[in-house]
């Protein structure tokens, strides 16, 4: 046996099941996987009933990497190929729960402020749990069919990967999961949180970045060599439609936008460029690819910043919001900008066009107060299950038009343009939920997610 083929066997991805079979690491991997189904009686060996098509299965192979690309796991999964089910036949609810990263934002904020060293547990299998209620028969797994019992199949006791019912079942395990927690689930002590969901997390004083998502988007789209730039996107961009520009990949360029929108989990300083390149993913030009590509160079330059929470500063809520006015070249439609602090902490930030077009700029930036404000309210209840009962949130905004509208109880006649649904900011002031302040426009770090910027913005952005 040649022992460097098989190391190297080891740390590289199988392309098929024979290949994987060929190396004793990942025939462990599967027949770890197989074992687990075996302990929590995901299946039986059945006959196929008349009449039944069961639904194939593959397997699924990955090195788990750390926030260093070292290999520290290899990963047998099997999935049932849920794409040949049928909808009304083999399901019904389709649903998933997911983890909101502004929660995760909050949460890291908050053990920053108390001084907690944050740790991470791994429910093996997790999906294994889940009851399914409806009868699913599967195929053997590939290269681990029973030599005595080939023709019979496996039917279903608990979800697999793949089913389209599987995020529903494992939904409804969540809700018991604080009281059994690990009398019932395997789980494995990972240690500190230092890598979640593409997030990494030094916890000396918290710095949630990405740097290694941001060497691999480089790599991905060959742009490690590039130059570097000191900032996302010019000023005096000027982007628009360009009709007449020459057409790029479709695919191509929606898959660039993807990549950088799930970056500015940590990068707020890129969120107004990519929100902004992200409007022409219907008809991208070449133009709009140049300025893509800009944001890579930005990266490249400053592929190792994030956001850092401090644990020597207060815990107050407040807020600042801001809007362009017709800053759309495509529809002249305005964008709002906001951002949401827990003392100097930045927890949440937004940077979205408005679904209409204003006709002056106490519209505008009336509509972007009501989108952060509709913020603050789902901020503020997530702050009540940590203790903490937060009334009369700041906001703070550089315009004194929309204070006196906010804060004037009699619907103006001037006002009436102005969408009824973003009106509601005014029964949020009366109930003192909110309070808008007035702050300079240099002052509104809102400002960020309206338009390009000139200068570093070292005071919300740390390496």
């Amino acid at each position: 046996m040649h022992y460097g083929n098989l190391f190297t066997s080891c740390f590289r991805m199988p392309k098929n099941v024979k290949e994987a079979l060929a190396g004793n690491c990942w025939i462990e991997a599967m027949q770890d996987e197989l074992s687990q189904f075996q302990k929590l009686h995901v299946w039986d060996l059945v006959d196929l009933p008349k009449g039944v098509h069961p639904i194939g299965t593959r397997w699924v192979f990955k090195c788990k990497t750390d926030d260093r690309h070292v290999v520290v796991k290899n990963k047998a999964r099997l999935v049932v190929q849920g794409f040949y089910q049928q909808e009304r036949l083999d399901y019904t609810e389709v649903y998933a729960p997911v983890a909101r990263l502004e929660a995760i934002h909050l949460f890291l904020a908050y053990a920053s402020f108390v001084d907690f060293k944050v740790y991470q547990l791994d429910v093996k299998s997790a999906f294994l749990y889940g009851k399914v209620h409806e009868e699913v028969y599967v195929t053997q797994p590939p290269g681990f069919e029973d030599p005595q019992n080939p023709h019979k199949v496996y039917k279903l006791d608990k979800a697999l990967y793949g089913l389209h019912q599987a995020p529903r079942a494992c939904e409804d395990m969540c809700i018991e999961f604080e009281q059994v927690m690990k009398s019932k689930f395997e789980m494995s002590n990972m240690g500190e949180l230092t890598f979640f969901l593409g997030l990494q997390v030094s916890q000396q004083e918290i710095f949630l970045h990405q740097t290694k998502y941001v060497q691999n988007i480089l790599s991905k789209y060959k742009m490690n060599d590039c130059t570097t730039y000191s900032t996302p996107i010019p000023v005096n961009h000027s982007l628009h439609p360009d009709k007449d520009g020459k057409d790029v990949d479709c695919k191509l360029y929606r898959g660039v936008i993807g990549s950088l929108m799930y970056l500015t989990a940590s990068r707020p300083d890129i969120m107004f460029a990519v929100s902004l390149c992200s409007r022409f993913q219907s008809q991208p030009k070449e133009s709009h690819l140049i300025v893509v590509k800009r944001i890579f160079r930005y990266l490249k330059g400053k592929r190792q910043l994030g956001i850092w929470y401090s644990k020597q500063q207060s815990f107050d809520l407040k807020a600042y919001t801001d809007s362009d006015y017709g800053g759309c070249n495509l529809d002249r439609k305005s964008t709002s900008g906001g951002c949401q602090f827990l003392g100097e902490r930045l927890v949440f930030w937004q940077c979205k066009k408005q679904s209409t077009v204003s006709i002056s700029t106490c519209e505008a930036e009336y509509v972007a107060v009501a989108s952060c404000c509709s913020q603050i309210l789902w901020i503020q209840p997530q702050l009540r299950d940590y203790g903490l009962n937060y009334t009369e949130t700041p906001m703070f905004i550089d315009n004194t038009a929309t204070m006196t509208i906010t804060n004037n109880p009699v619907k103006h006649s001037k006002t009436k343009q102005i969408e009824i649904r973003h009106h509601f900011i005014r029964d949020c002031a009366e109930k003192h939920l909110i309070e808008l302040v007035k702050v300079h426009t240099n002052d509104n770090l809102a400002d960020l997610f309206t338009k390009a910027f000139v200068v570093h913005i070292s005071n919300i952005l740390s390496t």
